[in-house]
């Protein structure tokens, strides 16, 4: 009897993976709410250039504020854990038993079997460097190849805000008229809104067309209130 040829082996997405967050959050974020800012103005009467000028603004500060924010939640997080791990430190100094014991807690919580603990919690406390790093995974959450770097996640969230805004804002410094430029506006957000869909799911090994017709839904009833309450405003103003 042939012995069955074993699955195709489908590596992990690497290193990259810690920054998936910030490039869907990003470029997501660019596309949903300059969309939303361009369809706002427009509703509210503004001229094709005045929306260009607010769109492009919009983009401008929509980026500056996401890649400050995650510079500085990044390093933050960063710091924090710095200081964690310096205690962890003394705790394994002058407490190492009770680390030891919460070691074993973890694992046991892990599904490792009572007749094998002592051997495993036994083999990491014969080393600091691996009492800390198994402390800070079970207990801090981090491993240390997971650690994101503030500069990338404020290039990748900043900069692909910046990407995703353009679809909405560059329609409006071709055409000549705010109904031409929105449809176009409109077309290649929503088209640019199903393909990251698509590339998140296919990350994410989830529903691909689900994921793009999710991300659609959402632009398209905000896009309905921005244009509400845009045209309320400018009837209101007018």
């Amino acid at each position: 009897m042939e012995k069955a040829e074993a699955p195709i082996y489908t590596p992990h997405i690497g290193e990259s993976r810690q920054y998936w967050r910030d490039i869907i959050l990003g470029v997501n974020d660019g596309l949903v709410s300059t969309y939303l800012l361009v369809v706002g103005v427009v509703g509210g009467g503004f001229v094709i250039g005045d929306v260009f000028l607010t769109g492009v603004a919009g983009a401008l500060a929509g980026a500056v504020s996401m890649a400050a924010g995650e510079y500085l939640a990044t390093k933050s997080q960063d710091q924090i854990l710095a200081a964690e791990l310096t205690l962890e430190r003394e705790h394994l100094r002058d407490h190492r038993g009770q680390e030891v014991d919460q070691l074993r807690g973890f694992f046991l919580d892990m599904g490792v079997s009572d007749e094998d603990i002592d051997g495993v919690v036994a083999a990491f406390d014969r080393s600091d460097d691996a009492m800390l790093n198994a402390m800070a995974a079970l207990e801090f959450g981090v491993v240390e190849s997971e650690r994101r770097s503030p500069y990338l996640a404020m290039v990748a969230s900043g900069g692909l805000f910046l990407v995703g805004a353009m679809p909405s804002v560059v329609p409006f410094a071709i055409f000549d008229t705010t109904g031409t430029a929105l449809i176009w506006a409109s077309a290649l957000a929503f088209g640019s809104l199903f393909v990251v869909g698509v590339i998140k799911a296919s990350v994410a090994k989830t529903g691909k067309i689900k994921s793009g017709l999710e991300n659609l839904a959402i632009a398209g009833v905000g896009g309905v209130v921005a244009w509400a309450i845009g045209t309320a405003v400018g009837a209101t103003l007018a």
